[in-house]
């Protein structure tokens, strides 16, 4: 974290989360997907993605955070992880790309508990909140089993 760097921002609940733009493939909205019988619980289900089966995890069950309400969809942010498999994270908002400076990256707040303290790399202090870097590998290993995790 010691170079600026852009960040992809959205939101699930009241968190203001992002991701690094270099790991995101792209940004789509929700799709209809595929339930995996037996799959860990954040594993929301597959999509295809013209062709490329995708593996949809739902950030609210792995932030242990209630369901959407309503009719409202959740977004699908498709990441790419260094050995170029995608994953698609399912959050509430997307926002704006953002522009960081290294000199306001801090540790995780000590006031983040639970699931969320684990997957968040630290934060980046804005003018008005907090933006919450997630830890994009481990969002990842979350949804493999304990033996396959790197």
């Amino acid at each position: 974290m010691n170079q600026p760097r852009q960040l992809c921002t959205f939101t699930v609940d009241d968190l203001y989360l992002g991701v690094d733009v270099m790991e995101v493939q792209e940004v789509i909205r929700y799709q209809e997907m595929t339930a995996v019988p037996l799959a860990p619980e954040v594993v929301r289900g597959l999509i295809n993605l013209r062709g490329q089966i995708v593996t949809a995890l739902d950030l609210r069950r792995m932030l242990n955070l209630p369901p959407l309400e309503g009719d409202e969809l959740p977004t699908n942010v498709v990441i790419r992880d260094g050995a170029d498999e995608a994953v698609s994270l399912l959050v509430d908002q997307i926002g704006d790309v953002v522009d960081t400076d290294p000199a306001d990256f801090e540790p995780p707040p000590p006031t983040l508990s639970g699931p969320a303290r684990e997957l968040v790399l630290g934060a980046y202090k804005l003018p008005h909140t907090l933006l919450l870097v997630l830890d994009t590998e481990r969002v990842q290993n979350s949804q493999r089993p304990a033996a396959a995790r790197v």
